[in-house]
C-alpha cells in the first residue's frame, strides 16, 4: 500500500515510472490481487482421452466374408488371415459390424431384397435369434473363444478390435418374447419394426427407451456394452444414436467411463450439424461427419475450416470415412481409381481420424442403381469373395499414406490445418503442423478424377525470393521451389496429389 501511495504523491516522475514497472512490485500485485468483485463460476469437468481418441486409421471389414469359402460365413478363425493384410495397409483400428445371431424372420435378401433365399446370411444388423441376442455370437463365426483368439491376433498385428453398437432387435431376439414392453406396440398388439420413409425394415424392432420399464431397458444395454469390455474391446462405433434419447447416452457413457476410461465411441449420426454437436457433447469421444459429400473445394474450405476455427473443436472430433456399407458417392461410382486416391488423400491429411470400409483399396465403384449409394452385392446381405490382388488396387498407395501419417505429427492433430491459395478451383492445398511447428506437411490435392490439371500453390510462410527444397513423401521425390507461389501438374494416370514435407521451420 505504500508503494500504492508513493504512485500517486508528490514522489518525483522518474521515481514513480521506475516504481510502476518494478518487478517486484508486479509480483506481489500478482500474488494478492483485488478480488473483492470476483465471481466463483460452477465445478467443470475437465475430460482428458486417450490418445488412440485423437489419431487413428480404421477399416471396416465383415469378418463372414473373410474365409475360404463363399458360400458360407467365415469364422472369426479364419478371418483372423487377413488381419496382417490390414496390418500390413497401415491402419490401427480393425471395425466389425454386429457379429451377433442373426433373425430369420423377414429376413432380407441379396440387395436388400424383401424375400430371402435359403442360404442369404441376412443383415447383421437384424440382431438377434434363438441363438441369442447382443451378447451372443452369430454361429457362423464360432465361439467367444474364436472371437478371442481374433481380438488377440489383431493386437499381436498392433490392431485395436472396434464392434459396434446397435440398438435394436430382430423379431427372433430373445428380448422381444422375454421384454415386450421394451418395445413400441400397435393398437393390434403387434410390435411397430423400423421405418424410415419410404423403407420399410420388417427386419428390425427398434426399442422404447421411454418405456414405463426405461431404467430395465437402460441397465440392459449398459451390461451389454460392458460385458464386451470386459472381453477385450474398447472401442465402439454406435449406429444412429441420433434416434436414441440424448440422456440415454450421457447416462450411458458416464457409467461406462467410471468403469473404463479408455472406452472410446465413436457416433455414426448423419444428421443435422446441431444433433452431431449435441452428440459429442453428450460424450461421444468422435463423429462422422458430412465429408463424404464434400466434394468441390468450395465445400471442402467452408466445411473444415467450421470444424477447425469454431468451438466446435473443443468438442467434435470427426472421423473421415471415405466410404461405408451404406454410403458409395457418385463421386466414387463415376472417377475410376483417380477417385479414390482423391478421397484417400483428403481423409487421410484433412483428418487425424479417418476410415475406409473393405473393397476401397480396390476401387470398388460399383452401385445398386443409377443415382443410388447403395453397393451392388452389398456385404450386409450377402458373403463376399474378394480378390486383393485384382488389377487397379491402391493398397500401395494407402499403406504409403498411413506410413506417413505414423510418422509426421503434424497429420495427428486438426486444430492447425490451414488451406492455402491456388490458381485453380479443381486444385486444394492446405497444411498441418505439429503444436511445436517443428514438422509441417502441405497437402495438394486435384479434385478432377477425369482430367489433367495445372496451377499454381502458394505455400506457407515463405518469403517471395526464397529458394528452398520441399520433399513429396508419397514416391520420395525432391522439388526446387523459389517463392511462395509454385507450379504443381497432375494427371489422374500418374497421380492425383502431392504429400510435401517443408523440412525448414516456417515464418
Amino acid at each position: 500500500l505504500e508503494r500504492a501511495d508513493m504512485l500517486n504523491d508528490s514522489t518525483p516522475i522518474e521515481d514513480r515510472v521506475r516504481l510502476a514497472v518494478d518487478e517486484e512490485l508486479a509480483a506481489l500485485m500478482f500474488t494478492h490481487a483485488d478480488r473483492s468483485r470476483a465471481t466463483t463460476s460452477e465445478v467443470l469437468r475437465v475430460w482428458v482421452d486417450r490418445e488412440r481418441a485423437r489419431v487413428g486409421a480404421w477399416y471396416e471389414m465383415f469378418p463372414r466374408s473373410a474365409g475360404p469359402d463363399p458360400s458360407r460365413s467365415a469364422t472369426f478363425r479364419e478371418a483372423a488371415e487377413a488381419l496382417p493384410r490390414i496390418a500390413d495397409l497401415g491402419f490401427d483400428i480393425v471395425y466389425l459390424p454386429p457379429i451377433h445371431p442373426i433373425g430369420t424372420s423377414f429376413r432380407k435378401g441379396r440387395n436388400n431384397a424383401l424375400v430371402a433365399g435359403p442360404d442369404d446370411p441376412g443383415s447383421p444388423w437384424a440382431i438377434g435369434s434363438p441363438a441369442g441376442g447382443h451378447t451372443a455370437i452369430e454361429p457362423g463365426l464360432g465361439t467367444y473363444e474364436d472371437f478371442e483368439w481374433f481380438r488377440s491376433e489383431a493386437e499381436r498385428l498392433g490392431l485395436e478390435v472396434a464392434l459396434d453398437l446397435a440398438w435394436q432387435c430382430s423379431p427372433d431376439h430373445p428380448w422381444v418374447h422375454e421384454h415386450p414392453e421394451w418395445f413400441r406396440h400397435r393398437p393390434d398388439g403387434t410390435i411397430k419394426y423400423a421405418e424410415n420413409p419410404p423403407k420399410k425394415y420388417q427386419d428390425i424392432y427398434p426399442f422404447d427407451f421411454e418405456s414405463e420399464d426405461w431404467r430395465a431397458l437402460w441397465q440392459a444395454l449398459l451390461e451389454v456394452t460392458l460385458f464386451w469390455i470386459e472381453r477385450g474391446v474398447k472401442i465402439f462405433r454406435v449406429d444412429n444414436p441420433h434416434t436414441k434419447p440424448f440422456a440415454f447416452w450421457e447416462w450411458m457413457i458416464e457409467q461406462v467411463h467410471r468403469r473404463d476410461a479408455d472406452v472410446i465411441f465413436l457416433s455414426e449420426a448423419f444428421t443435422r450439424p446441431k444433433l452431431m454437436r449435441y452428440l459429442a457433447k453428450a460424450g461421444f469421444t468422435q463423429s462422422y461427419s458430412y465429408f463424404t459429400w464434400k466434394n468441390s473445394k468450395a465445400d471442402l474450405v467452408e466445411y473444415f475450416t467450421e470444424l477447425t476455427t469454431t468451438e466446435a473443436r473443443e468438442y467434435l472430433r470427426p472421423n473421415l470415412f471415405a466410404n461405408t456399407p451404406d454410403i458409395l458417392h457418385a463421386y466414387l461410382q463415376h472417377g475410376g481409381c483417380p477417385a479414390f486416391e482423391a478421397r484417400l488423400l483428403l481423409a487421410a491429411t484433412l483428418g487425424a481420424n479417418y476410415g475406409i470400409y473393405s473393397g476401397f483399396e480396390l476401387c470398388e465403384g460399383r452401385a445398386l442403381a443409377p443415382g443410388s449409394e447403395e453397393y451392388a452385392d452389398s456385404e450386409k446381405y450377402q458373403y463376399r469373395k474378394w480378390d486383393w490382388d485384382r488389377t487397379g488396387h491402391i493398397s500401395e498407395l494407402i499403406a504409403r499414406i498411413n506410413q506417413i501419417r505414423h510418422h509426421h505429427a503434424a497429420l495427428q492433430f486438426d486444430r492447425t490445418l490451414q488451406f492455402h491459395e491456388t490458381d485453380n478451383p479443381e486444385i486444394i492445398a492446405y497444411s498441418k503442423a505439429s503444436p511445436d511447428g517443428a514438422d509441417v506437411v502441405l497437402t495438394i490435392v486435384n479434385l478432377d478424377p477425369r482430367h489433367m490439371q495445372h496451377g499454381h500453390v502458394r505455400a506457407p510462410g515463405v518469403e517471395p525470393d526464397e529458394a528452398y527444397t520441399v520433399h513429396d513423401l508419397i514416391d520420395d521425390t525432391s522439388y526446387e521451389w523459389r517463392g511462395d507461389w509454385n507450379y504443381v501438374r497432375f494427371d489422374p494416370d500418374i497421380r492425383q496429389g502431392h504429400i510435401l514435407w517443408l523440412p525448414k521451420p516456417r515464418t
